[in-house]
This record gives C-alpha cells, sequence and structure tokens, in this order.
C-alpha cells in the first residue's frame, strides 16, 4: 500500500501548503472516567440485561398494528406497569420481547455504561456543544478514540456523531486525493478515485460515494454481491491507479459476511485500498471483539475500518479506526465530521465504558453466538450470524408474518421496499447475548406456524446495483 501512503502525504502537503489542514486540540474536563478498573463486570446474564429486549406499547398501539392503522407516534403512556401472566396490564400495556433491535450484547442496560454516563452528566452536563474543531472534542472523546483504536490495531481513530456522517466523511475525504493531486482544476477520469463498492453495502456508503461522485472526484463501479470473480474482473479492467474497494463486513440486511479473505487477496494482487464498515460486527466477532476483521485473522490487511457505537456498544456514535495520515486528512476535508455537532460528552463516557466491558464480559459474545447455533438447530436454517434474514417475498406476506409474531408478543419489523427489493420483503431478526434459550424457542415455535422453515428465502442475491 505503499502508492496509497505516498498519495495520502501528498495530499496533505497540499492542505498544508494552503493552510488547510485542520487540528483536534482537546479540552480537559476535570474528573474523567479514565480508570478502566473501575468499570465493574459480571460474569454472567442479569436482570437488568433484560431491559435491553423487553418492551412495552399501549393496548391501542398494538391493536393498531395487527390492523395495520399507521400511528400519529403520540400515543405513549407511562411507566411502571405490572404485568399480568397474559402479558397485558391493567394500565392497558402489552410486554414484548424484541427481536429486531440491534443492541447485539445488552450493553445499553449495563451498570457501567449507566454509570459513566451519569457521573458525566451530572459533572458536565452535556459537555461543550459545538464541532470537534470548534469547541466540542474533549478528553472524553480523545479517550473513547484511544480506546477504539486499540481495539480495532489500528494506530489511531477519529469519532464522529454517527455511523453515517463516518461513512459519508470518509468517502469524500477519499475524493479529496484526487482533487488535490489534479493537475487542473478538475481532475481527469484517469486521476479520479475508482471506488468498487459491494451491491448491498449500507446507504450511508451509497451516499457518500454519491456526494463524491458529485464533485466529480471518483468513479464508482458495483460488484455483485459478495463476488469476487466480478470484483477481480472489474478491478483488472479498470485503468485509473488510485483504487478503494469498500463494503459491509457483516451486511445489516441479509446476515451474511463479505469475504473478507478472498478480498486480502485481491488487495494483494491489485494494490487497493480496503476499507470495511464494521457497523453488525463490532464487538460481536472475534476474540476480544475486534470485529470481521478479528475473527477471519486479517486486521493488518484492512486498511480503514468504519463503525458505529449505536449497535452492540449499546451507545452512540460513529467512528474510522485508521492511521493518523488518514485521520489527519478526513479531519479536514470529511464534511459529515466538519460540520457536525460533536457527541456529547456523556455518551462519549458511556461508549467508553462499553467498549472495556464487552472486551472484558466475554461470556457476552458466547451467549449471542450460543443463540445463533440454537436458533440453527431449531430451525434448520444454516445461519452465519445473529442477523436473520428470513425473505418471505411480498410486503403483505411480510406484514401478516409480523402481526402473526406480534400477537404471540415478539416485536419483529417487516422490512420492505426502499430499504430492500421488491418481492424480497422479510423479517429481520437480530438476536442478543441478553435472549435466553427459552426467548428462542418461544419465537421459532411462533415463527413455524406462518412460515416454512424449508422454503423460506435465505439470502437476498437479486438486490441490483440500481441502488447506486
Amino acid at each position: 500500500m505503499d502508492s496509497w501512503n505516498e498519495w495520502v502525504e501528498q495530499t496533505l502537503e497540499k492542505l498544508e501548503s494552503r493552510k488547510l489542514l485542520r487540528s483536534l486540540r482537546p479540552i480537559h474536563l476535570s474528573d474523567d472516567n479514565s480508570h478502566t478498573d473501575e468499570f465493574e463486570c459480571f460474569d454472567g446474564l442479569r436482570q437488568w440485561d433484560r431491559a435491553s429486549v423487553e418492551v412495552e406499547i399501549l393496548e391501542t398501539t398494538f391493536q393498531k398494528w395487527l390492523q395495520d392503522i399507521p400511528s400519529p407516534g403520540d400515543d405513549l403512556g407511562g411507566s411502571g406497569v405490572a404485568y399480568t401472566e397474559a402479558g397485558t396490564s391493567a394500565g392497558g400495556f402489552r410486554k414484548l420481547i424484541l427481536f429486531s433491535g440491534n443492541d447485539y450484547l445488552g450493553l445499553s442496560s449495563h451498570p457501567s455504561v449507566i454509570k459513566a454516563a451519569t457521573q458525566a452528566v451530572q459533572k458536565h452536563g452535556m459537555g461543550p456543544r459545538g464541532s470537534a474543531l470548534i469547541c466540542g472534542y474533549t478528553n472524553y472523546h480523545r479517550l473513547l478514540e484511544s480506546s477504539l483504536a486499540e481495539l480495532k490495531s489500528k494506530e489511531d481513530c477519529l469519532l464522529c456523531p454517527t455511523g453515517f456522517s463516518a461513512n459519508m466523511a470518509f468517502m469524500t475525504a477519499v475524493g479529496n486525493v484526487s482533487l488535490l493531486l489534479a493537475k487542473d482544476s478538475q481532475p481527469s477520469i484517469d486521476e479520479r478515485v475508482a471506488v468498487f463498492s459491494d451491491a448491498l453495502n449500507h446507504a450511508s456508503i451509497i451516499d457518500g460515494i454519491r456526494l463524491a461522485e458529485k464533485q466529480k472526484s471518483v468513479a464508482a463501479f458495483v460488484y455483485q454481491h459478495c463476488d469476487m470473480h466480478h470484483l477481480n474482473e472489474l478491478l483488472t479492467n479498470c485503468p485509473m491507479k488510485k483504487k478503494v474497494v469498500i463494503t459491509d463486513s457483516l451486511f445489516s440486511m441479509d446476515g451474511d459476511f463479505a469475504p473478507l479473505v478472498e478480498l486480502v487477496k485481491l488487495r494483494k494482487k491489485h494494490g487497493f485500498l480496503l476499507a470495511i464498515d464494521d457497523a453488525h460486527a463490532t464487538f460481536v466477532c472475534g476474540k476480544t471483539g475486534g470485529g470481521a476483521a478479528e475473527l477471519f485473522n486479517c486486521i493488518s490487511d484492512v486498511d480503514i475500518c468504519i463503525g458505529t457505537l449505536s449497535k452492540a456498544g449499546g451507545c452512540h456514535g460513529g467512528y474510522i479506526a485508521c492511521s493518523k495520515k488518514w485521520k489527519q486528512l478526513i479531519q479536514s476535508r470529511g464534511r459529515s465530521f466538519i460540520f457536525s455537532t460533536s457527541t456529547p460528552v456523556p455518551i462519549a463516557a458511556a461508549a467508553h465504558a462499553a467498549v472495556i466491558v464487552a472486551k472484558k464480559e466475554m461470556w457476552r459474545r458466547r451467549a449471542i453466538w450460543n443463540r445463533v447455533q440454537d436458533f440453527r438447530d431449531l430451525t434448520g436454517i444454516p445461519i452465519t450470524s445473529p442477523i436473520i434474514s428470513l425473505i418471505v417475498g411480498s410486503e403483505a406476506k411480510a406484514l401478516q408474518a409480523s402481526r402473526h409474531l406480534l400477537e404471540f408478543g415478539f416485536h419483529i419489523t417487516a422490512i420492505r421496499p426502499p430499504t430492500v427489493a421488491p418481492n424480497s420483503c422479510r423479517l429481520r431478526i437480530a438476536l442478543s447475548a441478553a435472549h435466553t434459550l427459552d426467548d428462542v424457542k418461544n419465537l421459532t415455535a411462533a415463527l413455524s406456524q406462518c412460515i416454512n422453515f424449508s422454503e423460506i428465502g435465505f439470502y437476498c442475491t437479486s438486490w441490483n446495483a440500481a441502488r447506486l
């Protein structure tokens, strides 16, 4: 990857010569919760973990959902309702088991995460409000960045307000390499960056590429989902020198992994920059929770690792784990980072606690993968991750199945266009370490009454490149 290192260095030199390099200068807030030994950890599931998978809705809302009547969103009620054995309450609430969230480890309700946020908010409120380059970057943010860089085995890390903004910032920074190194005011076709994107990549990657295309700084190529033969063909026939391949590591709507081992082989052959969106694999995969690259033993071959703290981290925010030079480039030219208010201090404190707890409480990863095995055993469906995509076809079938599960006390949303392609509507089930074996048994029993496990579509392969 010597070529990319050289291009980034040249881009930084251009920015420095134009006085456009931007620096992060942390504001120090006293009594930060930086002592990792203060985070209490546990050796197994506790009652508070269930708060991440147990929700309640008003009975009136429940009836609207059953009839597919749109809700205005204001039919909310109080809390502290005692449930009956039937699952309803005297106060008109109904209890549901959540199988549609992304809190894979149940960390959103962990005492150490709650304590970190509480202590920070009591000392500092929301913290300085401003973009990270103005006044919104503190020692809390720096501590979180350092812990994520260590988790991802990268030189550094840049926090972003969301995972969406992280992908947008990275793609616009990539585009700036060609903009700043072009001989003329606009880069020629050959001077642009060729970006190769999986057909099922997340919308944030797609929108980032679209923005860079609008600036005429990149040329986009979409390869068929996880098709390394197609990608190799595109790479071989592309005359552009600057190449980037970007992919989700674990696809959020299909539950399959990108073929990282094969991607690494192609990287060595073609010399492209490899970036992955590790949003759904971080903390879940790998011995330490380092994500898909750790799982497939190719950490050093992934150049850029983008992710979020709103999934298995149980908190909020995005990040880009990368080299120090890439960080300097992105923080100087990544528009969605530059022009967004930074993460509130209590969220940064909570997220740092979540990073530490997720790494130490290894039983959570064992628990979620046990639930994956349980679902496989009970249904015979060869799922490979905690994301289960059961394709039922039409919107009507998906909505009917979702309503059926609702009656049995399970919150599972029907996924429909434009999120997925027409006629590939599905039930997206997300397993959690906070789910029990009984939860999975009850769910699969209810599922068996509305779908045929032997006939269900598993992976969506028909979603085409028209999304880009």
